[in-house]
């Protein structure tokens, strides 16, 4: 009778176990924004930053309420937050359809004002995030977007110049079959030359002004593409330090070698006493030619140039002059 009455206890305590306290109920609110970002762009103030992907509990974030985003005049210190959320102005309209946003809107009523732009982030239950960091940003007149974009070949590769108002400008370039330009070089003056082309290969090349100084942040709006595809029309240097060298039966040229990367060969030409040159040979190794048809006791004149892989070919260089032996 004992052992069945222990094996009934058993069988009802089995399973048995602790009940805690219950767990309040999600809360639901976004992690605040951490990284807002704001510049003027042309006659528009532009934000970026990234939106939240869990609660405060530490829950993922299935939905987003309406975003709001706030700009009002810069206070005097000390700052006061309910200060600054009841004369800054709401702007509507912020997507949250992307985890990466970014929103203009126009900055003409802020003109020559400084500004603190913040930003908070609603969760499902329209619970609000906390305060993002608060960017402060002088909005002073749109730069000017650079125009009459121009390109041309030189031997460096591709010089691009512009006109512009802006104490910097940032260069960008599109290389054939890229949908998006990427900054390649930020420079003072409406000038750059870009050496990393290639010849028959097409660039687009825009600008863009820029002023950066404190809570000064503007930029102009990216002026219109330009297109070039660059030509190898450039002739190698004329080669230098010709001299001449006399010998038995010969006359012995040597000068200076070229480095250019695409330098072909080097041609040779001879002329005999007051008379025209006219071409000798072509030699596409050592700086040198020994010139083995000549007449004992005529004199003779040299000269020679560089020539590279298109047929460009450099002007003549200096002449020497030997007699023949």
């Amino acid at each position: 009778m004992l052992r069945v009455l222990a094996a009934s206890l058993a069988l009802v305590c089995y399973g048995c176990g602790h009940i805690g306290e219950p767990l309040p109920p999600a809360l639901n609110i976004p992690v605040g924004v951490r990284d807002l970002s704001a510049i003027e762009r042309g006659p528009e103030i532009l934000v970026r930053f990234t939106l939240p992907t869990q609660t405060t509990d530490g829950l993922p974030i299935k939905e987003f309420g309406e975003i709001e985003l706030r700009v009002g005049p810069a206070q005097q210190a000390p700052f006061s937050l309910a200060n600054w959320i009841a004369d800054a102005k709401v702007i509507s309209g912020v997507p949250a359809d992307q985890s990466a946003v970014e929103y203009a809107f126009p900055a003409a009523e802020w003109i020559g004002r400084d500004v603190v732009i913040g930003v908070r982030v609603p969760g499902a239950k329209r619970r609000a995030s906390a305060w993002s960091n608060l960017v402060t940003l002088t909005v002073g007149p749109p730069l000017e977007q650079p125009t009459a974009l121009a390109a041309t070949d030189v031997p460096q590769g591709v010089r691009v110049t512009w006109n512009g108002s802006a104490p910097r400008y940032r260069v960008y370039r599109r290389v054939e079959g890229q949908e998006e330009a990427t900054q390649i070089a930020e420079t003072e003056r409406p000038e750059h030359v870009d050496a990393h082309t290639e010849y028959g290969k097409t660039f687009r090349y825009s600008v863009r002004g820029i002023r950066m100084s404190g809570d000064v942040r503007s930029e102009s709006q990216r002026s219109l593409e330009i297109e070039v595809t660059p030509k190898d029309s450039f002739a190698p240097a004329v080669p230098g330090g010709l001299t001449v060298v006399t010998s038995t039966g010969s006359i012995e040229l040597v000068w200076d070698r070229n480095d250019e990367a695409d330098l072909a060969g080097y041609r040779v030409y001879r002329a005999e006493g007051s008379g025209e040159f006219q071409h000798l040979a072509d030699t596409q190794e050592a700086p040198s030619y020994g010139d083995r048809k000549i007449e004992p006791g005529k004199k003779y004149r040299y000269a020679v140039s560089a020539f590279d892989r298109n047929a460009n070919e450099s002007a003549k260089s200096a002449p020497v002059e030997a007699t023949a032996p």
